[in-house]
């Protein structure tokens, strides 16, 4: 009786999953179109409301900035919405706001990102204005101060801010010279530094839609909305000069850490980490499995069992795998108190080592397993999901049936997968340690 029932449980999870990865979007319900200019457009339908989200990027980023003037694309991407050729900043406000639609804009390392929201009856305008702002910004004096005023404010937050000061540090030793280590913010010194026709510079020589992409999901037929979007952005031509390679990431090959001052403070936070993998790489999955069990799962995983809950030393404890077209990082985080910070370093360490060195039990890498895989069913409950999951599989080329492959890439995974993962990319003995507290 026990064997048909378990048989009867598995087939019904198996019907599930099946239900689950038809409703993923995918390549049969997801209109990809690339336009004459090179830009790429995802197109996906969902009449449950009246609403149409976009999201988008340019391939332009820190990655371009001049080296001495760090900042420099994220400070355009700020100056996008100030004022075009045939709009003004108040006109542009008043018109986006008047219908209750939302369009931002920002950059990082590789590119500069853009997203809207707002009814589908209201796309065509939407579509115009963020045009506007991407082909025809102006840089205004007056707004090129008021938004260095800004950055200026957001800079004196973050050295006021032990958390974020940890991980400048955290970058600042892992990455050195090396351009994937620039700030998207930028310095003070930089950020004083970059006049208008810096802007104006970067904007006119990597501003183009070679290479755009954007992806809009709502309520519209999905062949309406290329041709609305190539309305806009069809006749927008131009080539941005190609980006050089980068330099290989020097090998971590000793312990590197630094402490950073910050008196009038009462909570340390530390950053511990490594150089982790590319996103294609073929054990990305094993590792993000791996950071799922060490510091995500349930109340941030073993950290936050042992760090946390069990020794009563954190705030916080939880580890991040972040990967891109270049190698990045794999890291334990933790805010503590001052007093703890040397046994809490220990604690955290301790669990690399049990990752490395202890095969995950089966109880355990199957609750990771399924918090990884039901996760996504939220993460594509809104729009605004749909259009995020979209624009990373086409940056990533994952390919538009990733998702529906998803579920069965995390299942296939093995104790023996998510240990080797952990011993090629997580040392207990060299590492970079970035602390920054009273």
């Amino acid at each position: 009786m026990a064997t048909r029932t378990n048989g009867s449980v598995l087939a019904q999870i198996h019907v599930e999953q099946s239900i689950f990865r038809l409703s993923l979007p995918g390549a049969d319900d997801t209109l990809r179109r690339v336009l004459p200019n090179g830009i790429t457009v995802l197109a996906r339908e969902n009449w449950s409301a009246p609403s149409v989200v976009i999201e988008g990027y340019l391939q332009v980023g820190v990655l371009d900035e001049p080296s001495d003037l760090s900042g420099t694309a994220s400070f355009t991407a700020s100056m996008l919405s100030r004022g075009t050729r045939s709009r003004s900043f108040a006109e542009i406000s008043e018109l986006v706001e008047s219908i209750g639609a939302s369009i931002g804009f920002g950059a990082d390392r590789y590119t500069t990102g853009y997203s809207a929201k707002c009814l589908s009856e209201d796309l065509d305008l939407v579509l115009d204005v963020l045009a506007d702002e991407l082909r025809a910004p102006v840089f205004l004096g007056e707004h090129v101060d008021r938004v260095r005023g800004f950055r200026m404010t957001a800079i004196a937050e973050r050295e006021n801010d032990t958390r974020q000061m940890a991980g400048l540090a955290f970058r600042e030793l892992l990455y050195g010279d090396h351009p994937l280590g620039r700030d998207v913010l930028g310095s003070r010194q930089s950020n004083k530094a970059i006049n208008r026709d810096d802007l104006v510079s970067f904007y006119e020589r990597f501003y183009s839609p070679s290479g755009m992409v954007i992806a809009v999901v709502g309520a519209l037929p999905a062949d309406e909305v290329v041709a609305r979007v190539e309305r806009g952005f069809g006749d927008w031509t131009g080539e941005r000069p190609s980006r050089p390679g980068l330099p290989e990431m020097p090998r971590l090959e000793s312990l590197r850490e630094r402490r950073v001052p910050m008196p009038e403070k009462t909570q340390a936070d530390i950053v511990l980490g490594w150089p982790a993998m590319r996103r294609l790489a073929s054990d990305f999955e094993a590792a993000r499995l791996g950071n799922t069990v060490l510091g995500v799962f349930g109340m941030m995983g073993r950290l936050g069992q042992n760090v946390r809950e069990k020794q009563g030393m954190a705030y916080y404890a939880y580890s991040r795998l972040r990967a891109d077209k270049d190698p990045g990082t794999w890291a334990a985080v933790a805010g503590v108190a001052p007093a703890n910070v040397d046994r809490a370093v220990e604690a955290m360490l301790a669990e690399v080592r049990r990752l490395r060195d202890q095969p995950v039990p089966e109880d355990e890498l199957a609750d990771s397993k399924q918090f990884l895989t039901g996760s996504i069913p939220l993460q594509l409950e809104t729009n605004d999901g749909v259009a995020g999951a979209l624009i990373d599989m086409e940056w990533q080329g994952l390919g538009l049936d990733y998702l529906r492959r998803y579920a069965d890439m995390i299942m296939a995974l093995s104790a023996a997968d998510v240990q080797a993962a952990a011993r090629e990319y997580l040392d207990p003995e060299t590492y970079v340690l970035a602390v920054a507290s009273p």
